[in-house]
């Protein structure tokens, strides 16, 4: 079968535990897509064939015993952030270059014991610092509906690989939109879940306090079959919520749009640079919510002004205190013939740590240094508090709010933004990681370059199932979420 990759998680799931194909074919043709393709789009950093046919041939043996998943056998691509055991892991930095995890992260645990196949780790910005997939040290991945253009970031390896076809769901995570806001850029469904929801254990820290993993897919019921795998309490996160686990499949169909109430904040639609296409296509796709049912009330998020100074205060004052343990002592990159340990400290991290990842540590470090602790650190919290109060207090009014999940569509690879550009380019995803809410991207249409723009649907905490109920509805009902760039129809 040449069109494998066209079917969703669902049709994958029934084509394999009605052997209409195995999951070796099915692995094989995604392994030769990525033989074929990614020379182009560049998502990926480590393809596993080996291991990825072992693991197929041991889900094919589990479906013909009968002790199959839902998911058994299908085929995934994991952001290189998460620990996995035997293979690198380098957080698209340098200083991990050779680093070889030990042991699993909770969240690759779960997908190996649901029985899915990994591919293979995709790019990422360094550390997750960025919104473009640049500052990787393997170099830029493209956008497949542009390969002159950026997939967006950090998350970029993870949108590309899905956009071109190379993956048909993967893993990412989102400290300021990275799940999002790539998912945006790509025309992909993106979940970033309630902080909490999903365990950080094993997932390379940037700001731990805003740090959460999540699906990237084409649609919402693809990214509700990894929610079942992902989700729920781990022991080994401090930070991981006892809450029972929703059936985010069975749930597709829970939120009645009819009658919901979706928040549009008058703040969001007047943000300086924010482009006519994406508000024009954003504004179209509330519209249809509108005739499906749902009433729009408009809001005040007075807070707004405030969520970029804020989060680029906490942020690097977290990464600042992660990033000190890369020292070149015990693992990753380390400097040639230190003359002492101050030599070897220095040398290692200026050559192992790139400029955005080395200008966000020094930020942090002075927000955290003495004198300046109060002044900022310890306000930019407090700031942060009344950013997550302005939330609440508009959820009592309105069940979700909506916005576009990025103020343009994607960059061109090379556009040199410089690092203010960049950080008001995330104007509209940051305060959701300060306040610990979940948030979703829907593809809703196209700009007059023919590029993905997306709509952030932001809800309540614990939300994640009304949430993509509410986007499978809007997609049932439109066909953003099926079209593909021409690279991946292309080489169908």
């Amino acid at each position: 079968m040449t069109d494998l990759h066209r079917l969703s998680i669902r049709e994958l799931a029934e084509g394999l535990s009605q052997a209409k194909f195995s999951s070796r074919e099915l692995t094989e043709h995604y392994l030769q897509r990525i033989a074929k393709i990614d020379s182009q789009v560049k998502s990926y950093v480590t393809v596993t064939p080996e291991q990825a046919l072992r693991d197929a041939d041991a889900a094919d043996a589990a479906l013909k015993a009968g002790n199959a998943t839902a998911l058994t056998g299908i085929p995934l691509a994991h952001k290189d952030i998460f620990c996995t055991k035997g293979i690198k892991t380098t957080a698209g930095s340098k200083i991990l270059d050779n680093f070889i995890s030990p042991y699993d992260a909770t969240v690759v645990e779960k997908t190996k014991a649901a029985g899915l196949v990994t591919l293979g780790k995709v790019n990422m910005d360094e550390f997750a610092m960025g919104s473009t997939s640049e500052s990787s040290y393997v170099g830029a991945t493209s956008n497949p509906w542009a390969l002159d253009h950026v997939p967006g970031g950090s998350s970029g390896g993870s949108a590309a690989a899905v956009a071109a076809d190379l993956a048909p769901f993967a893993t990412g995570t989102d400290t300021g939109g990275s799940i999002r806001q790539p998912a945006s850029f790509c025309g992909l469904t993106g979940l970033k879940p309630t902080y909490g929801r999903v365990s950080r254990f094993g997932i390379i820290a940037y700001a731990s306090s805003l740090d959460q993993a999540g699906p990237m897919a084409r649609s919402a019921e693809d990214c509700a079959y990894l929610m079942n795998v992902i989700a729920g309490h781990d022991a080994k996160d401090s930070t991981s919520v006892k809450k029972e686990v929703d059936d985010y499949v069975a749930n597709l169909s829970n939120t009645s749009v009819k009658g919901l109430r979706i928040g549009i904040p008058k703040q969001y639609f007047n943000v300086v640079g924010l482009d006519a296409d994406v508000k024009a296509r954003v504004e179209e796709s509330l519209k249809k919510l509108e005739e499906m049912g749902a009433t729009l009330v408009e809001i005040d998020l007075n807070m707004t002004e405030a969520y970029v100074p804020t989060y680029y205060l906490i942020a690097p004052a977290e990464a600042s205190s992660n990033l000190s343990r890369y020292d070149g002592v015990r693992y990753g990159h380390r400097c040639e013939n230190p003359a002492d340990l101050m030599d070897l400290y220095k040398r290692s991290r200026s050559e192992g740590f790139g400029p955005e990842v080395q200008r966000r540590i020094l930020i942090g470090t002075y927000a955290l240094s003495a004198g300046y602790y109060d002044a900022y650190y310890v306000k930019a919290q407090k700031v942060r508090r009344l950013i997550q109060q302005d939330f609440l207090k508009a959820f009592e009014n309105v069940d979700v709010i909506a916005a576009p999940s990025a103020p343009t569509t994607a960059y061109k690879i090379g556009a040199n933004l410089s690092p203010t550009e960049m950080y008001l380019g995330d104007i509209y995803t940051l305060a959701v990681n300060l306040a610990g809410l979940p948030a979703i991207n829907a593809p809703v249409g196209f700009d007059k370059d023919s590029l993905p723009v997306g709509l952030q649907l932001i809800g309540n905490y614990w939300s994640e199932s009304q949430l993509l109920s509410i986007v499978h509805q809007y997609q049932q009902n439109t066909d953003w979420h099926t079209k593909r760039a021409a690279i991946a129809e292309e080489n169908a």
